[in-house]
């Protein structure tokens, strides 16, 4: 079996994720290749040859991938994909933005947020907002999957030494094109692969109070900070610091809830944390139903009081 990994990355750096989606790969068993689409990307293919059970980089390095466009990516990877068994990518904005289209093209279904290996064209995935897993077998003779990368653990990124091979393909799809992009700089930990996150809810009363009280908290912690729906949907914070389902899965060495009820949606995107706790006045709250620890208190009056104490 061969396997293609598409590699995410910012045409500087390897994205993290996809050493969780090549811990897949290996799960299935085969040679693995990364493909890496970009424009002047080339310190990205080093850094994915150097990734522990590589066999081969590509490296497609164009004006055309420059920022990612789903439908140029999606193209080259049905181009590429038809020599290979697997095609894999993380279960993340770009890879659920990019993979459907590449399944599309190549005329198979796919199956998505892959949490477990069962064998090579069998795999669990969570159902019902993760109340349930299925068990999915795939007879596609190209099997198409994204990976929650929450669930593998990221093989070294160091201990490979693939070769890099450039594609020369590059096609513009013409449909789409790239207009402008706002970049929010922070100096806290990025959220999908953060050791500790807090996030506020709806609980936390406005976006001033959001920061004024959790803040504190994450400085002390150095951890990233998250959110729950309503809050993103109230203007609180970014819809990029959104927890949940339709947000970003997470799954911290401690997951810190303020203010945050713990509706379905939510708890789907944290309750594999390894430790949760919430901090809501609710005492019938649904996370505490998950919540490893929780207080019953003003979020107001609790917060700046732990902090304190750190």
């Amino acid at each position: 079996m061969s396997i293609l990994v598409i590699a995410e990355h910012d045409n500087q750096t390897l994205n993290g994720a996809t050493l969780n989606v090549v811990a897949a790969a290996q799960k299935i068993g085969g040679d693995i290749t990364v493909l890496v689409a970009g424009s002047g990307a080339q310190a990205v293919a080093d850094a994915a040859a150097k990734v522990a059970g590589v066999s081969k980089v590509l490296l497609a390095d164009n004006a055309v991938y420059a920022n990612q466009l789903a439908e140029n990516v999606a193209g080259l990877i049905a181009d590429l994909g038809k020599g290979y068994s697997h095609i894999l990518a993380a279960a993340t904005t770009t890879g659920k933005n990019i993979l459907p289209r590449a399944a599309a093209l190549l005329d198979v279904s796919m199956v998505s947020d892959v949490i477990a290996v069962e064998s090579a064209n069998t795999f669990k995935r969570p159902i019902y907002a993760g109340n349930a897993i299925a068990t999915v077998q795939s007879e596609e003779a190209i099997i198409v999957a994204t990976v929650r990368t929450t669930a593998f653990d990221a093989v070294a990124a160091e201990g490979g030494a693939a070769a890099v091979e450039a594609v020369s393909e590059a096609k513009d799809a013409g449909v789409s094109k790239f207009v402008s992009e706002e970049i929010v700089k922070t100096e806290r930990p990025e959220l999908s692969a953060a050791r500790i996150v807090v996030s506020g809810g709806r609980g936390v009363g406005s976006g001033e109070n959001y920061h004024k009280v959790l803040d504190p908290l994450a400085d002390k912690l150095g951890a990233a900070q998250g959110a729950s729906r309503a809050a993103v949907d109230a203007g609180f914070v970014p819809n990029d610091m959104q927890v949940g389902q339709t947000g970003k899965i997470v799954a911290p060495d401690l997951y810190i809830a303020v203010g945050i009820s713990g509706a379905i949606q939510h708890l789907a995107g944290m309750k594999d944390s390894k430790v949760i706790v919430a901090i809501n006045k609710d005492e019938e709250a649904p996370i505490n139903a998950v919540a490893d620890y929780w207080l019953v208190g003003d979020l107001n009056e609790v917060v700046p009081e732990l902090v304190s104490k750190l």
